[in-house]
């Protein structure tokens, strides 16, 4: 098992659909986040890609410098980039982090803001093109002089003079959710991401991607993206539940629909019908509650319990084959903190490394008050 958390370079805060409680996520606070989960032993951190977030690009090789183990799960687009170019500054960060990059491909998004950005392809030809940049971007990071001629894209003469820390490429995510989608991942994905649905829909999509990916002679491992809401009792976490959306009235969940139904994504429509916008029904699946899609566009689900409740869902989601799991909380720097100090105990997950650290000491101490299990000899 791998866990990873998410840096919010769209906003974040204490509630949903409301500037109240908002942060301003510049780069002091993100950089506070990368260093708390680097510290608590995340295995790395999502940064997002699109309009409303910062460059993901630009922001991991700031981090990289302030982080050491911390790994950066990072967007290419294609469409929007060369992949001669991407492949460059994938082998740059790559160099920069000291081999601590991986890469989301990211062949959607809203028709609206790519037409901003100038892609106006179809969803087919989106995939189509994503499958052509892979083959190329893969040939170069391998070290391979590229001459390639397909449908969309082609290079002449290609290759790439410095190659990055990894070999013969960093790890690849991909999710998707449309058959052109899973075609793709599964002939070059390492990770397939999928975001928080009932496990019964998780394990039709584990199989078809592991059929998918057989007919290519390969295999992929899994993941799965989901909000995460835990507190030290079931009750409380409902609550805070409750707490996150409170601000959030019908004007704004019909606000955000609209937006997300214009997505041509078939995994953002089925985000979008786990809760069809109604707030009265949003628990799922037990402890799987949509809230969170009510008014945001991509991964809409929340694991929503006590520790205890929260791991026991984690390693149901393990059972079925999920190994990799990209989990948030708002906000996101203290929740961080709460799920690893809550959770990670109950996983056995420990990739913290150095000396061991025993809390809490200095009031405690201070006070002399010395419980049993706080004191060595």
């Amino acid at each position: 098992m791998e866990i990873l958390w998410f840096i919010p370079t769209h906003g974040d805060g204490r509630y949903l659909g409301t500037t109240k409680g908002g942060r301003e996520t510049n780069f002091p606070y993100l950089k506070q986040i990368a260093q708390a989960t680097d510290e608590l032993g995340y295995a790395g951190v999502l940064i997002p890609t699109g309009k409303s977030c910062l460059d993901p690009w630009v922001l991991a090789s700031a981090l990289a410098t302030h982080t050491s183990k911390l790994n950066f799960l990072i967007a290419v687009r294609p469409g929007l980039t060369k992949p001669s170019v991407a492949a460059r500054m994938t082998a740059t960060l790559d160099q920069v982090s000291n081999g601590r990059l991986r890469i989301n491909v990211v062949a959607g998004g809203d028709p609206v803001e790519l037409a901003g950005d100038g892609l106006f392809s179809s969803h087919s030809e989106r995939y189509e093109e994503t499958d052509e940049f892979l083959d190329i971007w893969r040939e170069l990071l391998a070290g391979e002089k590229v001459d390639y001629q397909g449908k969309h894209l082609e290079v002449k003469g290609g290759e790439l003079l410095y190659p990055g820390v990894q070999h013969p490429h960093p790890p690849i995510y991909f999710g998707g959710s449309s058959d052109e989608g899973i075609a793709v991942a599964a002939k070059h994905s390492d990770v397939y991401l999928t975001w928080g649905e009932r496990k019964e829909d998780v394990i039709k999509k584990i199989e078809k991607v592991r059929k998918v990916a057989a007919k290519e002679g390969r295999s992929v491992k899994f993941g799965i993206r989901l909000h995460v809401i835990v507190r030290e009792t079931d009750g409380e976490a409902w609550e805070a539940a409750n707490e996150l959306i409170q601000y959030v009235d019908d004007e704004a969940i019909k606000k955000a629909q609209s937006v997300i139904n214009r997505f041509d994504s078939v995994g953002q429509k089925n985000m979008a019908n786990l809760h069809k916008g109604d707030r009265n029904n949003l628990e799922i699946s037990p402890n799987l509650w949509a809230g969170v899609g009510l008014v945001r566009v991509g991964a809409a689900t929340a694991l929503v319990g006590s520790a205890e409740t929260v791991a026991q869902r984690i390693r149901e989601y393990q059972e079925l084959g999920i190994e990799t799991f990209v989990f948030s909380g708002y906000p996101h720097l203290e929740e961080s903190y709460r799920f690893a100090e809550l959770v990670f105990p109950l996983l056995g997950y420990h990739q913290k490394e150095g000396k061991e650290t025993v809390a809490p000491l200095g009031e405690v101490v201070g006070n002399e008050y010395r419980p049993s299990a706080l004191i060595k000899s």
